[in-house]
């Protein structure tokens, strides 16, 4: 079921249309105090990542009090996920995600090219992370890949978070499961730690 009331801003076409500076004016009004990453990231890296096509950012506005509030945003990259026989998913996942993987012998694991959600928050500003919902949210980026995937094929996506119960519990009350974690190597803010890979299944 798609979300009514509520639209998405293509980052790239922001650009385009209000340039560089105006842009970035726009995404500093976003505050995230839960989660540093996701505010740093829409601060500093949205808009280069944008520019080289490394990630799509999707910025979700709707109408409060007769003006646009900018409430949240999501980035997408296409990305390739390795799936082995030592992930506890059920028969049925298994099937289904099999019929978009290639198996590679020497790995002895299935390759799925998958949609990866990089990033999802709500903005704390003005209260505004009170006209969505977290799950809301979520389909709002789990929606935008289905459009993708109907022209382009494919039936999964994922995600990583960090691993703490209350967005494991959120992640799979949403229909995700883990299937493996991932060590950080390639940010300095969070070197040595590690994320939980989860992936669904979009019907």
């Amino acid at each position: 079921m798609t979300l009514t009331g509520y639209n998405t801003v293509d980052l790239k076409e922001m650009l385009e249309e209000l340039g560089e500076e105006k842009t970035k004016k726009i995404l500093l009004t976003f505050s995230c105090p839960y989660n540093e990453d996701v505010e740093y990231f829409l601060h500093h890296k949205a808009i280069e990542f944008s520019k080289q096509q490394l990630s799509n950012t999707f910025l979700v506005v709707c109408s409060h009090k007769g003006l646009t509030a900018f409430i949240g945003y999501f980035t997408i990259a296409d990305k390739v996920i390795s799936l082995t026989g030592k992930h506890n998913f059920s028969n049925r996942l298994r099937s289904r995600i099999s019929k978009f993987a290639t198996y590679h012998s020497e790995l002895k694991a299935y390759l799925v090219s998958a949609p990866l959600i990089g990033q999802l928050g709500k903005n704390y500003s003005n209260n505004f992370n009170t006209l969505i919902s977290g799950d809301e949210l979520l389909q709002i980026a789990c929606d935008k890949i289905r459009e993708a995937q109907r022209i382009l094929g494919g039936k999964i996506v994922y995600l990583e978070c960090e691993d703490t119960i209350h967005l494991k519990n959120f992640y799979e009350r949403n229909g995700f499961y883990e299937f493996g974690k991932r060590l950080i190597e390639d940010d300095e803010l969070n070197k040595g730690k590690y994320l939980i890979k989860m992936i669904k299944y979009l019907i």
